[in-house]
């Protein structure tokens, strides 16, 4: 096959049809312009200036041109024809520069289209058979066999279709072949059909309707047809192209002409020119530039006021004279978009050539790169070719990208200047490590978490980018809590923690891990954290009564008292404790239900019953206390306890068992005694416990270690401290019954006393005991 290819001063040919596959070969430069192919990669073979978007491509190792990307022949040059474009090819040591022009041959892949959904005619019944009406042309981006070339109208007895050209396009007209009758048929349907001159061909269509008036059988006439008008660029706003003129041979208002601009121009047209509908003369309205468009066509319209009104159709073509007003153009060739951070200077960025379409001095142009940066532009032996090379070390953790501007003058008087900005980024280099904000990090989570949900994050930050940013988490699973960290996951990208199972403070309250981040580069880069988890209580344990307690394990017991005793006889002591701590282990009384208020009362703090006057004959012999012991929780929890009191006689009382009562009266004796001797012994430890808190703030120590105090039994009557560490600080929690090995949430301020951070040693640690 004759692959179309010639050779003119130093300048090749090829022809391709648009829309062909990416890869499709173009041609064999290298062997076309006689160079060796052996040798083109290493004289960089390569085309440094073409096409915006890179259509096409050399290869480098065989010297074959190929279509990169899609073309499409419209957008590349629109109606132009032939479409052409020309690559300019450069090889080094020595260099050559070659013109390679590349026609693109037009496929039928548009099909015609008319810009209105519909066309309404109306014409009056008086129109003589003959009469024409112009009709809307159809548009097809295809050029020369490709474009519209027949138009066709649908079968009917009162219109035909007549082909006027006009130049390049072909008008339709709907002539009149029958006198119209609107008393018979007031309104006829057409269809109008463009089919362009592909193969297959390709076809649009219009719908036409013909609405039959009256009247008015004289329409306006140009004098002409066609006409050509040439006027310069850069005309200003207001400046006179052309005065239409068109006659009508009716008189009055049937005779009285309308000019208006064609409703199927294209929309630039309505942007650069406008028309006086009464005059007729057309003006410039806006910017006339010969490089966006070199000639334009004006469909204009003369319309009388008859009823209905007769209109009249003729084109107008106007072409733009070129002035000298172009700037000058700079054309980039990136040799490399990325820099590495440790290039060496002399590295070469970008290739640059410089042009303007002007003539003369005009058309000299002078260069200069934006200074202040590591970068400068060398001339080539060739005039306008210009390379841009680094001038000094580049760091991508001080600049990461630089914007290089290329400014362009001509010589001309005023010159002008043409600024064109490119970026280049510099790589990366890993040497920066992932570095955590603080180390160690500490976290205070609720107990009772739900398991598998995340529970909080860590974070390193690298300076690096990419994927020596890129940084994944783990945990080390060693050290003396394996059973805890097996329980312990972490999502690798983002650093979250989460826990299988729940936490519960009264077995554990802190723990600790290591996290390491590592990156992504190679080599990779790491470096850790510890990681501090403290338990926070929450209320999760309800009060149990220890007393009173049935042989069923209800909480319910009867107590038998004399009638005679007196006001403030203690009658019994309910007995209960809290599993938690602080405020949600605070217990506290109240009387639910009692059969008489005036008889018993209730410690609130102590749960001790007492009575509140002497009995009398009037009294029930048996009362019903209901007990509610609640704690002081956000939400409460609680229970309850029924103690029934019965009176009996003291005589009765005495008389059942002698022993049994003076047991009873040493066993309140010894109630009282050792109450008493605790209360002393309480109050001597406090004080012995103040006196070790000052002697420990008045000493010194390095060591940062947690210790929590432990604690005896107790019933809930009574208050006792424990001590904890956060951070640099120390705290004592002074309060109700909390269970053993116990802490509180760090940062409460209620019944906590902050302490220095000193050391202490397990023998130092006591307990520190006070009543209410």
């Amino acid at each position: 096959m004759f692959s179309c290819v010639e050779r003119c001063i130093a300048q090749i040919k090829y022809s391709i049809p648009e829309e062909v596959k990416a890869g499709s070969v173009v041609g064999n430069v290298a062997r076309d312009l006689g160079l060796d192919v052996h040798s083109l990669e290493e004289r960089q073979f390569r085309i440094v200036s073409g096409t915006k978007d890179a259509q096409f491509k050399v290869n480098q190792n065989n010297g074959v041109l190929y279509v990169q990307k899609n073309i499409d022949r419209e957008e590349l040059c629109e109606s132009l024809s032939p479409c052409l474009i020309n690559l300019k090819l450069v090889v080094e040591n020595p260099m050559e520069i070659h013109s390679v022009g590349i026609e693109i041959i037009d496929v039928n892949d548009n099909s015609p289209s008319f810009q209105e959904k519909g066309k309404v005619f109306e014409i009056p019944e008086s129109a003589l058979p003959g009469r024409r009406f112009q009709m809307p042309t159809a548009r097809d981006p295809d050029v020369v066999v490709n474009t519209v070339r027949v138009y066709k109208l649908s079968h009917n007895e009162y219109f035909s279709l007549q082909i006027r050209d006009r130049g390049e396009d072909k008008v339709p007209f709907l002539v009149l072949q029958k006198a119209l009758d609107r008393e018979k048929r007031p309104e006829h349907k057409l269809i109008l059909t463009a089919v362009d001159g592909g193969n297959p061909p390709r076809s649009g269509t219009l719908s036409v309707t013909v609405t039959v008036l009256d009247s008015n059988d004289n329409h306006p006439i140009f004098s002409q047809e066609i006409y050509h008008i040439e006027i310069p660029e850069n005309v200003p706003v207001g400046y006179s192209v052309f005065k239409m003129n068109a006659t009508d041979l009716d008189e009055g208002v049937n005779g009285e002409i309308e000019y208006s601009l064609g409703k199927t121009l294209k929309k630039i047209v309505y942007e650069i020119f406008e028309l006086d509908k009464i005059s007729g003369e057309i003006r410039v309205k806006g910017k006339v530039d010969y490089e966006a468009n070199d000639v334009y066509k004006l469909d204009i319209e003369a319309s009388d006021k008859g009823t209905p009104p007769s209109t009249g159709e003729c084109r107008v073509i106007i072409k733009i004279k070129d002035e000298n007003d172009n700037p000058p153009e700079i054309d980039i060739t990136s040799l490399s978009s990325v820099v590495s951070e440790g290039s060496k200077p002399g590295t070469m960025v970008a290739l640059i050539s410089l042009r303007d379409k002007d003539a003369g001095l005009n058309g000299k142009v002078i260069s200069s790169i934006t200074p202040d940066l590591p970068f400068e532009l060398k001339p080539s032996y060739k005039e306008n070719i210009y390379s841009i090379v680094t001038k000094g070390f580049l760091d991508r953790e001080e600049v990461s990208h630089y914007e290089i501007t290329i400014k362009a003058t001509d010589r001309g008087e005023p010159s002008i200047s043409t600024f064109k900005t490119f970026s280049i980024q510099i790589s990366d280099v890993n040497d920066n490590t992932p570095q955590f904000s603080e180390n160690p990090l500490q976290f205070y989570i609720l107990e009772n978490n739900a398991a598998g949900a995340p529970l909080f994050s860590v974070n390193a930050k690298d300076n690096d980018i990419n994927e020596n940013a890129a940084i994944i988490y783990h945990i080390v699973r060693e050290g003396k809590q394996k059973d805890i960290m097996s329980f312990l996951n972490v999502n690798s990208e983002n650093g979250q923690i989460s826990a299988l199972k729940s936490f519960d403070f009264e077995t554990l309250k802190t723990f600790q891990f290591h996290v390491v981040a590592t990156d992504s580069g190679t080599p990779s880069l790491s470096s850790n954290v510890t990681v501090n988890v403290f338990i926070l209580d929450q209320n999760d344990n309800p009060p149990v009564i220890l007393y009173p307690v049935s042989s069923n394990g209800s909480a319910e017991g009867v107590e038998e008292i004399p009638r005679n005793v007196n006001a403030g006889h203690l009658v019994t002591k309910v007995r209960a404790y809290d599993a938690d701590i602080g405020y949600n282990g605070w217990l506290l009384f109240s009387l639910q239900e009692v059969t008489d208020h005036s008889l018993f009362g209730l410690d609130r703090y102590t749960g001790q019953i007492r009575t509140l006057r002497s009995f009398t004959e009037t009294d029930e012999a048996e009362h019903k206390l209901v007990i509610l012991v609640k704690d002081n929780g956000n939400v409460s929890l609680s229970a309850t306890a029924t103690v029934i009191v019965k009176l009996v006689e003291p005589k009765e009382a005495f008389a059942a068992s002698d022993v049994k009562s003076a047991a009873k009266v040493n066993e309140e004796d010894n109630v009282t005694f050792y109450l008493m001797v605790t209360l002393g012994s309480v109050s001597v430890l406090f004080l012995v416990s103040i006196i070790v808190l000052i002697a420990m703030q008045c000493s010194k120590s390095t060591d940062y270690t947690s210790k929590y105090l432990q604690e005896t039994n107790y019933d809930g009557t009574l208050c006792h401290s424990i001590q904890y560490r956060a951070g640099d600080k120390r705290y004592m929690l002074v309060g109700p019954r909390m269970s053993i090995g116990s802490t509180v949430m760090p940062g409460s301020h209620a019944n906590t006393l902050v302490l220095p951070d000193k050391r202490r040693t397990s023998e130092e640690v006591g307990l520190v005991w006070f009543l209410i």
